[in-house]
């Protein structure tokens, strides 16, 4: 059999195991709240509050929506035109056009490229936070981790680079299939890596103080069943007033991060009821499911982009001859521009229903419905959430129910128990 054929085999492979997966692990038994529950829960928001959330949300749309295009006209320019690898030959000049400088050079100069013509939007996007009073960082402080932002990317994205292009030159026929390992493990290993080396980059994480709220968390944990190295607090405060709370990591990197201003902001049992829904994603292993589906899709695209680049009217477009060279980077980058495109709503899906079972799992573990629909309405207070956002964006790209799903869903769970 061809490479070809043993491409579309193994992509075939990769596509019904990722099937499968996502269809195990993934809680899609849960319905959402009824909507007459999501509308009550609507009518007691304060209207003020409800206003203001759609208000903030409508300001960052323009901005949202026009990096998204420009960055997606950028992707198609410079990859289905010779343009793109012009740009990649130019890059690697200076260092005599050698190959090792077009994959590195020139493929950080695609990547970056578009992040620079995406900037204003960015800027655009900060003012918006500015006015209405969620950031608390001065322009130096956001350049700052604009550029450390780059920095982290590019030393990625190097030592990326140079290790597929290294693989493709050492097996010019086979390449997608060490690409496709290659990829899945990078997954796994970023998984590991991103809490303790990339996150303290932009946040200084210390476990938080000594005190009835620590024990609590911590009492509530082993009650849990899940084994949590530490509960840290992250200095937000530095660059937003917005609260959050998350878990990140695998086995010996897992942690519960809280915002300091989620301290600041919420009552101790608001508290509590947030690490409750991340201690749900522990029990529930998330983060390992997320690593799982990611390591699967990522090594499915790269066999998939071995048989799509090789389609020859495609290549003509890029004026390259294979989808193997340096100059055909910028291909991959436009390839990998629209899948992400076409899944980004199935990841929100997936997404929604992982975080609807945290949900779920918080008000079992701490029995108190009430507290936990004060602190959904304290989040999307403080964050400025719209409660109830327009349906096509809900669909699109949202990573969590809305205010009302959960507000609703802290009602149904109180029927149902006499709370």
């Amino acid at each position: 059999m061809s490479p070809r054929g043993w491409a579309l085999l193994t992509l075939a492979g990769l596509a019904v195991a990722l099937v499968v997966t996502v269809a195990l692990l993934v809680p899609w038994s849960r319905p959402p709240a009824p909507r007459t529950d999501q509308l009550a829960a609507l009518r007691a928001l304060p209207v003020e509050q409800v206003a203001r959330g759609r208000a903030f949300s409508g300001a960052l749309r323009p901005a949202g929506w026009s990096a998204l295009v420009v960055g997606l006209v950028v992707a198609l320019l410079l990859g289905l035109t010779p343009l793109g690898g012009r740009l990649v030959e130019l890059a690697g000049r200076p260092l005599g056009g050698h190959w090792v400088a077009q994959a590195v050079l020139g493929g950080l100069g695609v990547m970056f490229l578009a992040d620079l013509l995406t900037l204003p939007f960015a800027a655009w996007r900060r003012t918006v936070l500015v006015r209405y009073g969620l950031s608390t960082q001065g322009w130096g402080g956001w350049a700052v981790d604009l550029l450390k932002s780059y920095a982290v990317s590019a030393v990625i994205g190097a030592l990326v680079l140079l290790a597929f292009y290294s693989v493709v030159r050492l097996a010019p026929r086979w390449w997608w299939v060490y690409g496709a390992a290659g990829a899945a493990a990078l997954v796994v290993i970023l998984s590991f890596v991103l809490p303790v080396l990339v996150e303290p980059v932009f946040n200084r994480f210390t476990p938080m103080e000594p005190g009835p709220l620590r024990t609590e968390l911590t009492t509530m944990a082993a009650r849990d069943g899940v084994p949590v190295r530490d509960v840290l607090v992250a200095d937000a405060s530095r660059r937003t007033r917005a609260v959050n709370a998350y878990v990140s990591g695998l086995g010996p990197t897992r942690r519960v991060v809280v915002y300091d201003t989620l301290l600041r902001e919420a009552e101790p049992a608001e508290v509590t009821s947030v690490v409750a829904h991340e201690l749900g994603h522990a029990k529930d292993r998330d983060v390992w499911t997320g690593t799982l589906i990611g390591a699967l899709g990522a090594a499915a695209a790269v066999v998939a982009l071995y048989l799509v680049g090789s389609w020859t009217p495609l290549l003509r477009l890029a004026g390259v001859d294979s989808i193997a060279q340096p100059r055909a980077f910028p291909l991959l980058v436009a390839l990998v521009t629209v899948v992400g495109l076409v899944a980004t709503p199935v990841q929100a899906l997936v997404s929604r229903r992982v975080e609807a079972r945290a949900d779920a799992h918080a008000l079992a573990l701490t029995g108190d419905p009430a507290t936990f629909e004060a602190m959904q309405r304290r989040l999307a207070g403080v964050n400025l959430a719209d409660p109830d956002p327009p349906r096509w964006e809900y669909l699109w790209s949202a990573s969590h129910p809305s205010t009302v799903e959960r507000m609703a869903a802290a009602r149904a769970y109180a029927r149902e128990h006499g709370r």
